[in-house]
This record gives structure tokens, C-alpha cells and sequence, in this order.
């Protein structure tokens, strides 16, 4: 936990904001894999976190804003527990560390639901959580008010957050140096990941996501599989390592299986960290990242002109989405204590703003984050180049964008497959700052 006065002073700032009613925020509970009793690992809700820090299943936070009060909702350990699972800290204990001075009973809490104040909640996004707000009886939708409190509280990093992204980051690191490690002919997917997620909880942390590890990197997120790596393949490995505070990491790099590019690996492997460079030169304050998303379009398609895939003007390309023949999704998104951040509160709230709605056109729709850019907001940033065989098909049988796309020479790379490059910053006063140790990105530090 961070100390107690952070927790205090944000909620503080959150009430300031909402200003009267009850702010109800449920954690998560214990969810069972094939039956109640055996768990997945635990993983409590974010904004539970962040305003309180406590670490533990089956509780409710609540503010009630009329009275000025706080509670934390939940039941200690009984003597039956702690037989199974050894003692824990007591709920009053970390209430206390949280700077929160009422521990109630789950049970009584339906009362003060029934008082007549207004109820302020965000999207549940577990079904359990859902039917806990219909046992409740609470007749209010999820709070847009709420919603964009949080929104604007959790989106700018605190220094300590920094902190702890940047431990994530380190783990992540070491995951992808292990994966270039493990990489050669004759071994699984699946036998990479294992070793990846193997370093995250190592460090006292998890996944922040289920590994990316394939040799099928034209498919967005393809996860490890039992197939076997042969010479002449590119492994793309997206990981990211979650700490033990739950703040994460996220990074992508893509190598070769044999330890040497072929030649037309390294072409497209270069039009990639081409965009992807000049994309991080545009971030700064003020920007849309929507504005440095489509300069990143812009320059993959430049790069593919270049060798001939796509023609004519790469910029009216793109104005038309003929680039999302071959980037298909977003060039990044904001990262804190989820790896997507706040996405369960609605991309429309996190990424875009009332004059700025999100795009519904293919490629673009996909783009997680096209608001401004502020200080000390984090974001990955992660453009690609995907050989997607179906989509290559549905296109060139209906002649979409053919005055852009060179399908004769797009057809032979089919079997080519996808290649990502991805590192996160941190938005400063004038420009970015790169988060974590750097990794190799650089065709001959790669192969090197």
C-alpha cells in the first residue's frame, strides 16, 4: 500500500467532485475455475485500489457524502478460515493503513442503501458484482458522474504511481529478454510463455495480461499455443508483467526464430520502427494522439509504398483507410493499474471527449485513445504491420481501396505474417519519457 494520506487525500478530491450521495464501490471476490472452492488468483478492482489500497476479496467501500463518512464493508477472518489459509491481516487493520475508521458488517450494508440518497456506482464488469447491486435493489444506472471523476483522478500518474509502473516495466523487460533467450527451433510457444509468466510471479506480481506469444503475429492477440517454432518464423511476444501494488507493464517485440531477419523480415521490420520512432517524436502535451496514430498510419504506409504493397498518395491512403488493410487496430492506450486503463469505465469517457467521439470506420474504431495528451499521462505506444490472409481475400475479391493496394504484390506475402513493436512513456511538461529499462528494438542489437 502507499501511505495512508495519499488514499485519504484522494478521496477527498473524488468527494470534492461528486459532492453529495453515496459512493458505492464493490471489490471483487473470490471466483471459482470448476467449482467454488478452487479460485483464480485473486485480482481486486482497480478503482477499489486506488481509493483505498486493501488488498483483500469480498468487500464494499462506500462514502456517504451527506454525512461525511466512510466504511469498508466486509467480514474478518474466522477461526474456520484461518485453519485453511493460515491468518491474514485483519480488516480493521488494513482499513486503518487506508486511513478509513468504520469496518462494518457486509450484512448491514443493504440498510444504508435504503436511505434515499443518491447511489453513485461505476459499470460492473463481473457478473457476481452485478447480481450483488440487484440484491441491493438499487434502482439508479451507473453513475456518468462517477465515471468521469474517476476518469480525471486515476488518468494522471502520481510520482509514486511512476514508481511502480516502472517496477512492472523492469519485470516485463526481463520477460522479453527470456523470450528472445528461449526462442530457437524445436521449441513450443506455449514452453516460452510458461517461463514468462514464471518471472512475473516471481517478483511478487502476475500477468498484467495473458502472454502474446506466437508465431502467427498477424493475428492482434494470439496467445501461446503448443506450436512448434521452426527456422525462417518471427515470434512476436507481447507481455507485461503486473507488480505486487497491480500496476503494469506492457511491451511487444518481435525476432526471429533462427536469430537472423531474412531480408523481407527486415524490410517490414523497419517501415514498423520507422512509425513507431517518428510516433514517439510527436508526443507531447497538447496533441491529439489521434493526430499521432494516423502519422504513424501515415508513415507504415510510406514504408509499404516504398516496396511496392500499397501507391499513390500514402496520406489520402489513410484519410480513406486503406491502411487497415495492414494495421488493423490502435497505435496505443493509456496504462496504469490496468494494462488497458480504466477501459471497463467506457473508452468514450478514458480516450475521447464530447467534441472528439470515437471513430466507427475499420482500423480506426479500433483506437483506444484519440483525446489530447496531458502531463503525466501514461500510454503505450505500438503500430504493426499484419499480413491477415482472410482479410487480403475479402478485400481483393471486392477490389477495395485498389487504388492504393498493389494486390499482386500484396498476395505474396500471405504467409508473412506480424510484426509489433510496442514501449511505454510517460507524457512530461515538453514532450516524453521512455518508462523502464530500455530493450533492444534495433534490427542488429536484435540479431546481435
Amino acid at each position: 500500500m502507499f501511505s495512508k494520506d495519499i488514499y485519504i487525500q484522494r478521496r477527498r478530491i473524488l468527494a470534492s467532485r461528486i459532492g453529495k450521495g453515496i459512493i458505492l464501490l464493490p471489490g471483487n471476490r473470490e471466483q471459482g475455475m470448476n467449482y467454488r472452492d478452487n479460485h483464480y488468483p485473486f485480482r481486486q478492482d482497480s478503482t477499489f485500489l486506488y481509493y483505498t489500497g486493501i488488498d483483500l476479496p469480498d468487500l464494499v467501500f462506500v462514502m456517504d457524502l451527506d454525512r461525511g463518512k466512510e466504511y469498508v464493508y466486509g467480514e474478518e477472518q474466522s477461526l474456520e478460515d484461518t485453519v485453511w489459509t493460515g491468518p491474514v491481516p485483519s480488516l480493521l487493520s488494513m482499513a486503518e493503513k487506508s486511513g478509513v475508521e468504520q469496518v462494518c458488517r457486509l450484512s448491514s450494508l443493504k440498510d444504508v442503501l435504503k436511505g434515499g440518497s443518491a447511489i453513485h456506482y461505476l459499470p460492473p464488469y463481473r457478473a457476481d458484482v452485478h447480481l450483488l447491486l440487484q440484491s441491493w435493489e438499487i434502482s439508479e444506472k451507473p453513475s456518468v458522474e462517477l465515471i468521469q471523476a474517476v476518469v480525471l483522478q486515476r488518468s494522471y500518474k502520481q510520482a509514486e504511481e511512476i514508481i511502480q509502473i516502472e517496477q512492472a516495466i523492469g519485470v516485463s523487460v526481463g520477460m522479453q529478454r527470456k523470450a528472445m533467450e528461449l526462442a530457437r527451433p524445436g521449441i513450443r510457444e506455449s514452453e516460452i510463455a510458461a517461463q514468462l509468466q514464471a518471472i512475473a510471479v516471481s517478483e511478487g506480481g502476475n500477468l498484467a495480461f495473458p502472454t502474446i506469444l506466437t508465431v502467427n503475429g498477424q493475428f492482434l492477440h494470439n496467445h501461446a499455443s503448443h506450436q512448434v517454432l521452426q527456422n525462417g518464423q518471427m515470434v512476436l511476444c507481447d507481455c507485461g508483467a503486473e507488480n505486487q501494488m497491480h500496476y503494469a507493464g506492457d511491451l511487444t517485440r518481435t525476432f526471429p526464430v533462427s536469430g537472423v531477419f531474412t531480408p523481407r523480415q527486415k524490410e517490414i521490420y523497419n517501415i514498423v520502427l520507422n512509425a513507431h520512432e517518428k510516433a514517439i517524436a510527436a508526443l507531447k502535451p497538447g496533441i491529439l494522439f489521434k493526430e499521432v496514430h494516423l502519422l504513424a498510419c501515415e508513415q507504415l504506409a510510406s514504408g509499404l509504398k516504398a516496396i511496392g504493397l500499397m501507391k499513390g498518395d500514402p496520406k489520402e491512403a489513410v484519410a480513406q483507410g486503406a491502411h487497415a488493410l495492414f494495421f488493423q487496430c490502435g497505435l496505443g492506450h493509456m496504462m496504469g493499474l490496468d494494462v488497458h486503463d480504466m477501459e471497463n469505465l467506457g473508452e468514450q469517457y478514458v480516450g475521447y471527449t464530447p467534441d472528439l467521439p470515437k471513430s466507427t470506420e475499420f482500423g480506426l474504431k479500433s483506437l483506444r485513445l484519440g483525446r489530447a495528451l496531458e502531463q503525466n499521462f501514461v500510454l503505450t505506444v505500438e503500430p504493426g504491420i499484419y499480413f491477415i490472409p482472410q482479410l487480403i481475400e475479402e478485400w481483393k475479391a471486392t477490389g477495395k481501396h485498389s487504388d492504393f493496394i498493389n494486390y499482386a504484390a500484396v498476395e505474396t506475402y500471405k504467409d508473412f505474417g506480424g510484426i509489433r513493436v510496442e514501449e511505454d512513456f510517460l507524457i512530461t511538461a515538453k514532450g516524453s519519457r521512455l518508462l523502464g529499462t530500455p530493450l533492444s528494438k534495433r534490427i542488429e542489437e536484435i540479431e546481435g
